[in-house]
């Protein structure tokens, strides 16, 4: 598999683009830079797209990308939510007032976007893929997804805080390659960091036990203000496991 990150960071600013991973050039996860981090033609060969989560660094270009596509594409962008982010998505911003509800345009027979459930450890298959998404510890009934694909699996945590569920399952897959998890805030905003339900370096070290041992680890959604401290005190846990995300638009093979 191939994993690009469009957008890796917890903020929005110049040179930090929000969250979205391709797999393979038609696989999305999460929709914060799809539009802004892809060309009009990578655009159109995305097929299905699996949203995590309702919080706007990773639904914003849900709204550009039918926008951009639409009239060119033939076949709708299937996206795979939970009920709790599509009816956000519908009533907050494609709700004809804020963005047009492309799930109805140009029709809802034949919709630029079409939604499908997408429920806690129950497994669904997306042509070559295997997908089993289970629930984090994080706002809006937030999951993470264990993606496999023939003889490889990759795990996406996206936005967590400390969590037990996803390690636990995951250590029943023996083809894990990665995991892609997130380092927020600087550790001296752990209180932020607890109320808001994500992590900091010292407590990503305290996930690292719970994980599967030896699999690489990769970490985004550091907040662009915090970066230099954020790289610094992960440099200092001295976990050779682990890779920061230096930039967008990066490549992964796995």
């Amino acid at each position: 598999m191939l994993v690009r990150i469009v957008g890796g960071n917890g903020g929005l600013a110049p040179g930090f683009r929000n969250t979205s991973y391709l797999i393979d050039g038609k696989l999305l996860i999460d929709a914060g830079s799809v539009a802004s981090g892809l060309s009009l033609e990578e655009q159109l060969l995305v097929e299905n797209i699996i949203i995590s989560h309702p919080h706007l660094d990773h639904i914003s270009d849900l709204a550009f990308l039918p926008d951009n596509c639409f009239g060119l594409k033939g076949v709708p962008f299937e996206v795979y939510t939970s009920k709790t982010v599509r009816n956000a998505i519908k009533k907050h911003l494609m709700n004809d007032l804020i963005w047009p509800d492309f799930s109805k345009l140009p029709s809802e027979e034949n919709p630029t976007i079409r939604f499908h459930d997408l429920k806690p450890e129950q497994m669904i298959v997306l042509g070559d893929y295997k997908v089993f998404p289970v629930r984090v510890n994080h706002f809006g009934d937030a999951v993470g997804l264990i993606i496999e694909r023939d003889d490889a699996a990759i795990l996406f945590t996206q936005d967590t805080g400390p969590t037990e569920r996803i390690w636990e399952v995951a250590k029943s897959y023996k083809n894990l390659k990665a995991i892609f998890s997130e380092v927020s805030f600087p550790n001296k905003m752990q209180n932020v960091a607890d109320a808001s339900l994500h992590l900091t370096p010292q407590s990503v070290f305290k996930e690292i036990a719970k994980m599967p041992p030896t699999i690489p680890i990769f970490l985004g959604h550091i907040k662009p203000n915090y970066k230099s401290t954020i790289y610094q005190e992960i440099d200092e846990l001295g976990c050779e496991r682990i890779t920061l995300f230096c930039s967008d638009d990066t490549h992964f093979v796995f």
